[in-house]
């Protein structure tokens, strides 16, 4: 796992060591008292994804994975990669997004820490048979308050997956290890982060709770 480095309260950024990675993430605030460090894989670019996918599937690979699964969207170049270099082919996506095909999708309530209401995640029934009786690893970008990770569970164990691991490129402060409860001994990580609140000064301070 990367260590975390020291804020940078006047750029409002953050360094963290994800696996041997090292990079600089924008603090922005969500709400008066509460600021996050965006991990945006889609802005990452080929070779740290390419990288990092290589880092967790190896963390993932004592675990005999038979497929991955993420919930999208910023999952998705998380999951190619680890599909790729887990020398697998097919991996499963879990929406938040109604689609054509998901007119008739088994369905799982989620609220995340950036969405203001309730979501679904919405998992395609033709996809059933890629998952049901295998070895699922759940990847994410970032494990944060564990809604999705465990929405994602709730779903794959309904239609009969075996869920093997779960991997993430960063766990965010440490309010997921409660709500995932027991399940939280499956995740790996490459690093953490924690969130940010007001120190009263025009600064931020870090927050390892939560």
């Amino acid at each position: 796992m990367g260590s975390v480095c020291s804020t940078t309260v006047e750029r409002r950024t953050y360094e963290v060591e994800i696996g041997s990675q090292r990079v600089s993430l924008p603090v922005v605030p969500l709400s008066e008292d509460l600021s996050l460090a965006l991990l945006i894989t889609v802005d990452m670019g080929v070779r740290f994804m390419s990288r990092a996918g290589e880092e967790l599937a190896e963390l993932l690979r004592p675990h005999d994975v038979d497929i991955v699964a993420t919930v999208a969207t910023m999952g998705i170049p998380l999951a190619v990669e680890v599909t790729r270099h887990l020398g697998l082919d097919q991996y499963v996506i879990l929406h938040k997004t109604p689609k054509i095909h998901l007119a008739d999708a088994v369905t799982e309530s989620v609220r995340s820490i950036t969405t203001d209401a309730d979501q679904r995640l919405l998992f395609d029934r033709a996809r059933i048979g890629d998952v049901a009786g295998k070895r699922v690893a759940i990847v994410d970008d970032v494990i944060s308050t564990g809604a999705s990770t465990g929405a994602a569970l709730r779903l794959l164990r309904r239609i009969d997956a075996d869920v093997a691991a779960i991997g993430t490129l960063v766990t965010e402060a440490s309010l997921w290890r409660s709500s995932l409860g027991d399940d939280a001994a499956m995740v790996q990580a490459l690093g953490a982060i924690p969130v940010f609140r007001p120190d009263g000064a025009g600064g931020l301070t870090e927050d390892w709770a939560g």
